[in-house]
């Protein structure tokens, strides 16, 4: 396999690890980087039966005018391009993300209907509304439709950053403190990229009823970001079967947090229970 062939965004922060027959995209998530899912594909390559790709999206892993230079058709065109070529080299192919990243995974597979075996969904991000986040958020969709409204709108981390973990929490804040975007992601997202968001979120909404791809959703009770809304909300309009499990001792970064093994094994067995044998594989080619 040539990974040159592979297009991980651009950069060096995006990924490929391991060797194995079935191809898994993973999608970090807004204002993230590829870092944030990495114990997750270290943890589904061990059995030998996954290759994980990590792009990086456009926009990211740079600075705020990076990313405000972009919008979502961007960031899909982005990993569109990722998940053709993993298509091409995998007879079955998984795709999945984190927050905005488990949104954006949907969408490709709206885009791609009958081409992935399976969503691996995480933190799913629909609307921000966890216990860290202000209040009047709510009004935050209507601010973005007056005029020069999403200019005056800037919306910063804080702690306790998506992460349970304590040690971890302070490292995560170090080095967004220090401006390492590529590791840690931003401090900080403007008002334009918040609308880029509510703009995607808006079409995949729509399309959900009609997505009939198996998903594993899996959220945190804690999340300090999103609350369980946005996981129930998956779970009663996406057109698929749904298998929903809610976390314990962990915030909304649940692929870092205090639970990412628990993370690494219900997204092992899920690709497990969905990915083809031998016997399918063979009426599959017969079939076609």
């Amino acid at each position: 396999m040539n990974m040159a062939e592979i297009d991980l965004g651009e950069g060096n922060a995006g990924f490929v690890l391991g060797n194995g027959p079935i191809g898994v995209l993973l999608i970090h998530g807004l204002t993230g980087t590829p870092t944030e899912l990495r114990r997750v594909a270290q943890g589904l390559v061990k059995g030998g039966t996954c290759t994980v790709y990590v792009p990086t999206l456009a926009g990211h892993c740079g600075d705020n005018s990076d990313l405000q230079a972009t919008g979502w058709q961007d960031w899909y065109e982005g990993v569109r391009k990722t998940f053709i070529g993993v298509r091409q080299r995998h007879e079955q192919v998984f795709v999945g993300g984190l927050s905005m990243g488990a949104v954006m995974s949907m969408y490709i597979a709206s885009e791609h209907p009958g081409q992935i075996s399976g969503l691996l969904m995480y933190s799913t991000t629909l609307r921000y509304d966890g216990w860290s986040i202000h209040k009047l958020a709510f009004l935050t969709p209507l601010l973005m439709r007056i005029p020069f409204g999403v200019h005056i709108c800037n919306f910063e981390e804080k702690s306790p950053y998506g992460i349970k973990n304590e040690r971890l929490r302070a490292i995560v804040e170090r080095q967004m403190k220090a401006g390492e975007s590529s590791n840690a992601g931003l401090l900080t997202m403007e008002g334009v990229t918040v609308r880029e968001l509510h703009r995607m979120n808006a079409v995949v909404k729509k399309r959900m009823p009609s997505i009939n791809t198996p998903a594993l959703v899996l959220h945190a009770i804690e999340d300090d970001i999103t609350s369980r809304w946005n996981a129930d909300y998956v779970e009663r309009k996406l057109g698929g079967p749904v298998t929903k499990i809610m976390l314990d001792n962990c915030y909304h970064m649940i692929t870092v947090d205090l639970q990412y093994r628990r993370v690494v094994e219900l997204s092992a067995e899920f690709i497990e229970q969905h990915s083809l044998n031998q016997t399918s594989r063979e009426d599959f080619r017969q079939l076609a």
